[in-house]
């Protein structure tokens, strides 16, 4: 579930999900990042939001 920036509204199925690679921390680890894009139904406003993460 992720919330809209513009307006507050709570949207709960993402309509597209995909991973990414994210920037290395202080000990040289990757982490992999879930993204999610949402469109809400209010404002009709597309937003991405990152759904979870983990090191690799």
């Amino acid at each position: 579930m992720a919330k809209c920036p513009k307006c507050g509204t709570v949207v709960n199925a993402p309509k597209k999900k995909w991973k990414m690679a994210g920037r290395p921390d202080k000990s040289g680890k990757r982490m992999e990042l879930e993204i999610g894009l949402f469109d809400c139904p209010k404002c009709k406003k597309p937003f991405r939001e990152v759904l979870g993460k983990r090191k690799v």
